[in-house]
């Protein structure tokens, strides 16, 4: 069978198939080649965003395989009674992480809390592309930031040789 061009194909069943299958066959297929060349391609039609690669490089570089998860025991949005009439009222949390406790109130205007038993201890908020924000913490385990979170949101904490980390909630 031949196209407009006069080029020939072969029909269904013609003689020429099998020469065709065994040449592709026997070609030397190098999926490595391929696999890097595509890379090549990609890097140059559609390179990874710095922003990007930054970003999954802080957050390769948070995965602490030593931190302890801190549970989130009480949330305030779950566990509580609503109040008739009140609006705008703080979303309270409590985590636990062995006898360590965090009380966190979350409001319009940051956060603040309490770590228990109080000891000193460096706090960080954890949230979406900007740096982790310090958060001082006094001699009685009082916290507070003035920036409320906005978005996911996380803490760590550092207390003597230990790095706790809470699950990750939305403000």
């Amino acid at each position: 069978m031949n196209d407009m061009n006069g080029a020939r194909f072969p029909d269904d069943g013609a003689e020429g198939d099998e020469g065709v299958e065994e040449a592709f066959v026997d070609a030397e297929f190098d999926a490595g080649l391929l696999e890097e060349e595509l890379r090549r391609a990609a890097a140059v039609l559609d390179p990874v965003p710095a922003e990007l690669r930054r970003l999954a490089v802080e957050a390769y570089a948070l995965h602490d395989l030593d931190a302890k998860v801190a549970e989130l025991t009480f949330d305030s949005l779950v566990d509580a009674l609503p109040v008739r009439g009140a609006t705008d009222v703080p979303r309270m949390l409590t985590f636990r992480a062995g006898e360590l406790t965090v009380d966190v109130e979350v409001t319009g205007q940051g956060l603040m809390g309490q770590v228990l038993p109080p000891q000193s201890a460096r706090i960080e908020v954890l949230g979406g592309p900007q740096a982790a924000a310090p958060v001082p913490v006094d001699t009685l385990g009082r916290f507070t930031s003035d920036t409320p979170p906005s978005g996911p949101f996380a803490l760590r904490l550092r207390t003597g040789g230990d790095v706790i980390v809470t699950e990750w909630l939305r403000a």
